[in-house]
């Protein structure tokens, strides 16, 4: 049981990640990652709607027809997003200022309802809810490193303004690394947003290599070991 929540973890994280695995939702990852505090604020949002669409659909998914499962998780997911859509304009207006129609737009999310139905609909509630965490934590995590590296290279700043955005708790993440920085304004613009998720995809599939050749050799040595003993 712990091995299967574990890879239900590392898919989510990282083997299987929405961005760096997968290249889906590059229309809110590229027009909201000007700052960090935005993709913070993206990634939280999409993560409650994942965990909450999949624990819904797990528990209704012996009630549901195939024939109609498509526009009934559709239609769970949108009354979510509307749901999450409100409270952030009620508690957090700044940020839903910021995010604005994207918001809103989770419903078109291809990998929410993609989550849905290969794995929400085929297992129980608690592995539903804990696929839903780990997938929005690493869409979160792609939003988050993302909106750092162009706000860093772009104006200098991490986590700007993310207490107007976040609340109070946020005054913590805001940092200024170069004073009086000029900025680069080609970063902060969507072309920049493709040549900085260029980079990260590169650098996933160089780790990634080294991680598999790493592993590879331990086998080998932990082969010849057996061998020899």
């Amino acid at each position: 049981m712990n091995n299967h929540y574990l890879r239900i973890a590392k898919d989510g994280l990282w083997d299987n990640n929405i961005v760096f695995a997968q290249a889906l939702a590059l229309c809110p990852l590229l027009a909201v990652t000007g700052t960090a505090s935005n993709g913070l604020g993206m990634g939280l949002a999409s993560t409650l709607v994942l965990m909450l669409s999949g624990g819904l659909i797990s528990l209704s998914r012996t009630l549901i027809s195939p024939q109609v499962r498509i526009p009934i998780f559709v239609l769970i997911i949108a009354v979510l997003v509307s749901l999450v859509d409100m409270f952030i304009n009620a508690w957090l207006h700044d940020l839903h200022k910021v995010l604005g129609l994207f918001i809103p737009l989770i419903v078109t999310n291809c990998a929410i309802l993609g989550r849905a139905e290969a794995f929400a609909s085929r297992n129980p509630v608690l592995p539903a809810l804990f696929d839903g965490l780990m997938i929005g934590l690493g869409f979160t995590l792609a939003l988050v490193v993302l909106g750092a590296a162009r706000e860093v290279l772009g104006s200098g700043t991490l986590f700007a303004n993310a207490a107007l955005l976040l609340g109070s708790w946020a005054t913590l993440l805001e940092v200024t690394l170069v004073s009086d920085y000029a900025g680069f304004l080609l970063i902060v613009l969507p072309p920049g947003g493709f040549l900085v998720l260029g980079f990260l995809l590169a650098g996933k599939r160089v780790l990634d290599k080294r991680i598999n050749q790493f592993q590879q050799r331990r086998q080998v040595i932990v082969t010849a070991e057996e061998a020899t003993s």
